[in-house]
């Protein structure tokens, strides 16, 4: 049998029927995330949101969010290990939504690759599908981009964006906020996705460690720990909104807890938070060990094991605790909220961690 001729596409590196194969294994997965507003399913050139069930609202707003995962997917890319690392977009991506009060709705993705390998393609499609359904919001498209001769074979990035909604009185954030403001802290489940271009550098290249090393103070291996997808918050922030009272609420993304909770913080106010009151997972304080980073470093990079933080009036503190540990969240009070002229910064961070 005489083998048919490449087009042209597929000499210069771009494989079609692959692209066409990875859209029919992530199918099912997309067809999972999903809400009974969207309209069609895959393979439309825009994603469709039934946008009447706004109607319900009296001034719905409109909130948006894109972000991507770092240097973490050169962590997935070495271990070949590609089922996780959509939670850790979705969880950036949402989780930035949730802090105004807003209700995530439909996200889209987009994937770059060197060259579409369709089980990859829809291992990372499946885990982005997962995380949707586990924040509340629907998978309505995406896109596959296979740039050969800029990304090798088997490199990949990932990114997305997410929409949201929030009823205009009942929007979050700093004109809320008001001395006495206890600040509650939600756990994260490690590293998240911030800071791994240090994590990566201290403990890959300086120290020289591998991957499948055992680590007895994190009970697994190093490339375990690190691929630790992040923990995804927004049905448990939405539910502290809608049954508690919250005025609040910071993710804790790249520049760590105190630059985050300062965004949603008015600038008459400062926030005091006591390090005691929480020990982080092993994983920061063995970056901490191994790279001899000072606490500062540390604590402006890393997430130091606290994902979200939600200020609430000290009548909502007992309320808010047990709802968060009835959705089997770690939570506890780690600071208030007050007015101090003398507070040089807008969040302080005091004493140390029990265990360190």
């Amino acid at each position: 049998m005489t083998e048919q001729p490449q087009n042209a596409y597929a000499r210069a590196g771009v494989d079609i029927d692959a692209a066409d194969t990875a859209i029919e294994l992530m199918k099912g997965w997309v067809a999972k995330a999903s809400r009974p507003e969207v309209i069609g399913g895959l393979g439309g050139f825009a994603g469709l949101f039934d946008a009447s069930a706004l109607t319900s609202y009296t001034r719905p707003l409109l909130a948006t969010s894109t972000d991507g995962v770092g240097t973490k997917v050169a962590i997935a890319q070495a271990m070949d290990k590609h089922d996780t690392i959509g939670f850790d977009l979705v969880g950036m991506v949402v989780d930035d939504l949730v802090v105004c009060g807003a209700e995530p709705l439909f996200m889209t993705d987009y994937i770059a690759t060197g060259r579409v390998v369709p089980e990859r393609i829809a291992a990372i499609v499946k885990g982005i599908a997962e995380a949707c359904i586990e924040a509340g919001c629907a998978l309505v498209g995406g896109e596959t981009a296979e740039h050969p001769g800029l990304l090798a074979p088997d490199e990949y990035d990932v990114a997305g964006a997410a929409t949201g909604v929030v009823e205009a009185d009942r929007l979050l954030g700093p004109g809320r906020v008001r001395p006495g403001d206890a600040v509650i802290a939600l756990a994260s489940s490690g590293l998240h996705s911030n800071g791994y271009s240090l994590v990566r550098h201290v403990l890959l290249q300086e120290a020289g460690w591998a991957l499948d090393r055992d680590v007895p103070e994190l009970g697994r291996t190093l490339g375990e720990e690190l691929l630790e997808p992040t923990r995804i918050f927004a049905k448990a922030c939405l539910a502290l909104a809608d049954h508690t009272e919250v005025h609040a609420m910071a993710h804790v993304t790249g520049g760590g807890l105190a630059a985050n909770l300062a965004r949603v913080l008015p600038v008459e106010l400062r926030a005091t938070l006591e390090r005691g009151t929480w020990n982080p997972q092993p994983v920061f304080d063995l970056v901490r060990r191994v790279g001899d980073l000072s606490q500062d470093d540390l604590e402006a990079t890393l997430n130091c094991g606290v994902g979200m933080v939600v200020l609430c009036p000290p009548d909502s503190v007992d309320p808010a605790l047990h709802l968060a540990e009835g959705l089997g969240l770690k939570a506890w009070v780690a600071g208030q909220v007050d007015v101090d002229p003398d507070q040089a910064s807008t969040v302080r961070l005091t004493g140390q961690h029990p265990d360190w």
